[in-house]
């Protein structure tokens, strides 16, 4: 994860310079602007900072390796469950926060209850019993 955490890593600063510059050019009228650009750096750092925390915690990838060849990188990559429902209730979920948007606040309510219900059944979809994984 080297090359993901220093891509990161590296650009935060870059959208915190642009984004005081921005803030003098336009002489702080532009909010978004001076705001969103730090913001996004600061989104940028946490993003690498994860990853860099990451990467202590997991073995070097043959993606790491300058030397690394593609069959390496063969097997498994992590789990799948390509018979599971909950991410389709949790697109329903959110098109129905996105009708909300259109018809009313309270259809928001009802989809945001709603997208909590399908999150949960899919974080716990392989919990079964106490402490399963």
């Amino acid at each position: 994860m080297k090359i993901e955490t220093k891509l990161f890593l590296y650009i935060a600063p870059f959208f915190v310079v642009v984004g005081v510059i921005y803030g003098f050019m336009s002489s702080f009228n532009e909010p978004v602007g001076y705001l969103g650009l730090p913001l996004l750096g600061a989104l940028m750092a946490m993003i690498g900072a994860y990853l860099a925390l990451t990467a202590r915690r997991i073995d070097p990838r043959p993606e790491d390796d300058e030397l690394g060849e593609i069959e390496e990188g063969a097997g498994d990559q992590g789990v799948y469950a390509p018979w599971s429902w909950w991410p389709l209730a949790i697109a329903a979920a959110a098109a129905v926060v996105f009708l909300g948007l259109a018809v009313g606040w309270w259809v928001v309510y009802v989809g945001f209850a709603l997208g909590v219900i399908a999150l949960v059944g899919w974080v716990f979809e392989f919990s079964r019993g106490q402490h399963a994984h």
